[in-house]
């Protein structure tokens, strides 16, 4: 008991400092990604569960009925300090394993009792004593007891059975378990030596990376013009572009009202025009239409009363429009045009190409600040180059591969006799469970012949052979068990004592981590050392490394780093220095003075601004020139008295009269065809252009007073962007420095948490002892002895029935009808002192009387 404490430390010692390279991604922030590959062991983290973990749960659960007290941590470190010296409270000791100590001494006493018992039972049955006599007293309830006999030792072979079925069980999972020993040892030392072979390899990979990180911050030194000036653009961009983009809408207004005027005197000319000719025409019309009414027809009723109608609206033929009280828009023009000598359109070109010109003037400006970042990173890269190699993993790598080889060498050397055992062992447990199946098979047999052959018409003396030979089987099986029962409870002792033990003492207190508190109490394995990993691993005892602490960290696939606390020996931290080497990089950037030289607008084009809002055009009469364009060309509308004039001509005898009014007529539709029409479209153009006018010059002075005031805002703006460039300035260069703190905040985060990442080891150590020597060992010798054990305990009862129930079945030498005769002695009767026969005493002479009364 005392070994497997030490043998679980130095399993512990062994593989404390191995680490494993598989590792979880890092996601940094920004553009960049960085990711140590993945490994893949082959080492299973957990046990595969199986339909036959019931079973050992519930022989768990027995221990816990037999052992409920708690994992005595205090008397593990008095047996360890005092190093098992008879000064050790073995009390307490005692106390501990009181219940199994109980269940031990019951199984002596059955070991010692057993075959004393069977000794004076197979004497006193020698003797006719015990049963022995081949007589068979009838009872009123002989019938009931043989069945209940019966039905008892069947119920009993059969718990048997499920024993004896339970080592079975655990011996055929012990073998199978204990022949894939060899591959799980293989796969744990496979995956050592994976991740062995795996921290310079992540090393290799983590310097790969900073060139990544190098090309990254090349690249956007390359593009300075582009990322930095960007970033001042978008500051000036929401007050310059807004600015620019009014002056450009601006020279467009002043190029509308420059058409809008252009059109109004073209309009006016035609329209003076227009009228002139049209008023001529329709006194043309009238006077025509006046010496047509003057036809002798007219004379006449009723054409009479037409040519009255006629006379009387020639009145309406008359211009309504009088376009020359309207004067000409030519001194507005001529401003506009003199405004428009001024390329105002050339001018906001220009102010745009400043603006857009600035990523080029940053980047001429930044030449040499990228040449001396560029030079700094180069050297950072070196410095990380010369951390790496310092680090402790890669010093106690040659280290640790020989505790592995030597490990290997160790496990293969005694792997084979490990096997070998385990065939006796299988064999001796083969033949074990052999010898209790032969007992219960005589008892099945016994119960199989005895239930088959009985005749209830056969009396005790004439029972059949079947029903005899099932009584002798299970006689058999009762001497089978006085003869091997104590054999059997002497090995369920035996592997009891150490299946429990080792199950309480090592397997659960090693599942909830007790027996890692133990060998992690202070000056326990050395009385110099507080913390005995520390002192070994770190040389300062006063660290609190342990046990627990490494084996919870390895679990949880942490760094070998972070699980030693190597930062002890070595902190990563200090020498990456992030924050002092990100910010020699952001000082770079500190004195650098960039000037811009945007001008948006010069002082001509102020000028023709503000004289575009003194042209004159509001002093423009709006209102009358849309009172008259907003008029008709004449009183009426010639079309329609057209149409109503050669309506009344049709209603004349249809002479010259009806011929002259009709020429009329088309005379007035062509009038109105050639003449009216056009002058319709001027008033419209003209119409329209006076609105146009008026829209524009609604506020005019307002929107170039604020374009002026924007203007000169803006560019007061643009010649004091000194704080907006240096903080964009800055900013970029913590663009820059934190592609390296990304960067170094990974190495550090990869080395302290990722890299040789040491779970295979926490693998590798319950494999040992939670797989091979709890699961592969101690759970099947643990079923054995439960499954065995209760066989062996059953036996007993089983025995008992079995020789009160042979009675039922074997064939008697003599008989009796009686149920207790007390008061008649056999033995004289048999003697012959009362002169009477038995038979005759009896009436076993009258064969029928006498079976009647049997049954």
């Amino acid at each position: 008991m005392a070994i497997i404490p030490g043998l679980l430390l130095q399993l512990g010692l062994c593989w404390k400092t191995i680490s494993a390279g598989q590792s979880s991604p890092t996601d940094a922030s920004g553009d960049l990604n960085y990711e140590l590959p993945t490994s893949n062991y082959e080492t299973q983290d957990n046990i595969t569960s199986e339909p036959t973990d019931i079973l050992f749960q519930m022989v768990r659960l027995f221990l816990k009925v037999v052992q409920p007290h708690a994992f005595p941590e205090d008397v593990f470190r008095e047996i360890i300090q005092k190093k098992f010296e008879p000064t050790v409270d073995y009390e307490k000791v005692a106390y501990y394993e009181m219940g199994i100590l109980i269940c031990v001494l019951l199984g002596l006493l059955f070991i010692i009792l057993m075959p004393v018992v069977g000794c004076f039972f197979f004497i006193c049955r020698c003797s006719n004593k015990c049963g022995g006599e081949m007589h068979q007293r009838q009872k009123k309830n002989g019938l009931f007891l043989r069945k209940y006999f019966a039905i008892s030792l069947l119920a009993i072979c059969l718990i048997i059975s499920f024993g004896i079925f339970y080592s079975v069980v655990a011996n055929s999972h012990a073998r199978n378990r204990v022949r894939k020993t060899r591959k799980l040892a293989n796969s744990n030392f496979k995956d050592l030596r994976t991740l062995l072979n795996e921290p310079t390899e992540q090393i290799k990979y983590i310097l790969a990376q900073y060139d990544t990180t190098k090309d990254k911050a090349f690249s956007d030194l390359n593009n300075i013009n582009l990322l930095l000036g960007d970033k001042i653009s978008e500051h000036l961009k929401p007050k310059v572009i807004p600015v620019l983009d009014e002056i450009k809408a601006m020279v467009t207004v002043i190029t509308m009202t420059k058409e809008a005027l252009e059109n109004m005197n073209s309009s006016l000319n035609a329209l003076s025009d227009g009228n002139v000719q049209l008023n001529r025409s329709l006194d043309n019309v009238k006077y025509n239409l006046q010496r047509s009414l003057s036809d002798p027809e007219c004379s006449t009723y009723p054409v009479n009363e037409t040519c009255s109608t006629i006379g009387m609206s020639l009145s309406q033929l008359g211009i309504n429009a009088d376009f020359s009280q309207l004067p000409f828009v030519d001194t507005e023009l001529a401003n506009v045009k003199n405004i428009l000598r001024t390329n105002l359109d050339d001018l906001v070109q220009e102010g745009y190409k400043s603006f857009n010109e600035i990523p080029e003037s940053i980047g001429s400006q930044t030449v040499d600040i990228v040449a001396d970042v560029k030079m700094t990173l180069n050297t950072i890269g070196s410095d990380i180059n010369n951390i790496t190699q310092h680090i402790p993993i890669q010093n106690m790598l040659p280290t640790f591969t020989g505790y592995i080889n030597n490990t290997e060498s160790y496990v293969h050397y005694y792997l084979p006799r490990l096997e070998e055992y385990d065939s006796y062992w299988w064999l001796g447990c083969l033949i074990i469970c052999f010898v209790g199946s032969l007992i219960v098979v005589f008892y099945y047999l016994g119960l199989l012949c005895g239930v088959y052959g009985y005749n209830r018409h056969a009396t005790p003396t004439t029972r059949g052979c079947i029903s005899n030979t099932g009584g002798i089987f299970l006689m058999v099986g009762v001497g089978l068990s006085f003869l091997f029962c104590w054999i059997l409870m002497t090995i369920v002792v035996l592997t009891f004592f150490i299946g429990a033990n080792v199950e309480k003492l090592i397997c659960e207190p090693y599942a909830n981590r007790r027996l890692f508190q133990v060998l992690d109490t202070p000056h326990l394995l050395n009385e110099d050392w507080k913390y005995y990993l520390s002192g070994m691993i770190l040389n300062k005892s006063d660290i609190k490394l342990t046990f627990e602490q490494v084996y919870s960290d390895c679990k949880r696939d942490r760094s070998l780093y972070s699980a030693f606390q190597l930062e002890n020996l070595f902190n990563i931290s200090e020498h990456l220095s992030i924050k002092e080497r990100a910010g020699s990089i952001g000082n770079e950037f500190e004195n650098l003075n960039i000037k811009l030289n945007i001008v948006l607008m010069d002082a001509a084009g102020r000028k023709a601004l503000q004289d575009f809002a003194e042209c004159g055009i509001d002093k423009i009469d709006y209102n009358a020139y849309l009172a008259q364009s907003s008029k008709y060309p004449t009183k009426v509308n010639l079309l329609s008295f057209a149409n109503d004039l050669e309506a009344k001509a049709n209603q004349t005898n249809q002479g010259t009269l009806a011929q002259s009014l009709k020429r009329n007529a088309q005379d007035i539709k062509m009038i109105h065809e050639q003449q009216v029409v056009p002058m319709i479209e001027s008033q419209n153009t003209l119409n329209q252009s006076v609105k146009t006018l008026q829209h524009i010059n609604d506020g005019l002075m307002e929107k170039v007073t604020k374009i002026l005031h924007s203007l000169d805002s803006v560019q007061n703006f643009i010649t004091n962007t000194s704080s907006v460039i240096d903080e964009e300035i800055k900013r970029y260069g913590r663009t820059i420095a934190r592609y390296y703190e990304q960067y170094m905040y990974w190495v550090e985060y990869s080395i302290t948490e990722e890299m040789a990442a040491c779970k295979p080891v926490a693998t590798a150590l319950d494999s040992a002892v939670d797989v091979f020597l709890c699961g592969y060992v101690i759970s099947p010798l643990n079923l054995f002895w439960f499954g065995l054990g209760k066989a062996t305990v059953f036996l007993l009862p089983a025995l008992i029935f079995a020789v009160k129930l042979a009675k039922y079945y074997r064939r008697m030498d003599s008989e009796d009808m009686y149920d207790d005769v007390e008061t008649i002695p056999m033995k004289n009767m048999e003697n012959g002192n009362n002169g009477y026969h038995k038979e005759h005493l009896y009436g076993i002479h009258n064969p029928v009387m006498t079976s009647q009364l049997y049954h």
